[in-house]
């Protein structure tokens, strides 16, 4: 293993104790630039340990509670009119960070998860007819 993968490691156990195979799982993921899809229950802890995942390499991490009434807006952002400005402003969604948590994605709306599932495999999100570029994921 590199020294950098060593660095990442050893980070990724000061957040995330006692869960060898959740840290090696969370840096072949890192390493990779790929998802990691934790399906296990929860049971205490590791909900504190999955932020910490991002706080541990120094990245960005946001979460979204998928629910039934979610639009891929709520997960992708949205354009909003700036009267100010006289234009659109994108506003950047959750989607947008190093490492998010996607918790009951099955709970959502097919589109909601497609909007999800394109950033994901695609490394890229479609909004208003354009293109941009969407972070890695780890989604539970």
């Amino acid at each position: 293993m590199s020294h950098r993968a060593t660095q990442l490691e050893n980070a990724l156990r000061k957040v995330i104790r006692g869960k060898d195979d959740v840290i090696r799982l969370a840096l072949v993921s890192v390493l990779a630039r790929g998802q990691l899809a934790d399906r296990r229950r929860s049971r205490g802890g590791q909900d504190d340990a999955r932020p910490g995942v991002g706080a541990g390499i120094d990245c960005g991490f946001q979460r979204v509670q998928f629910t039934s009434d979610m639009l891929p807006a709520d997960v992708l952002g949205i354009s909003i009119y700036s009267a100010l400005e006289q234009q659109f402003e994108f506003k950047r969604g959750p989607i947008f960070t190093n490492v998010l948590l996607a918790d009951e994605i099955n709970r959502t709306t097919p589109k909601t998860q497609s909007a999800l599932l394109e950033a994901m495999n695609e490394g890229q999100v479609t909004v208003d007819s354009h293109y941009l570029l969407a972070a890695a994921t780890i989604s539970s």
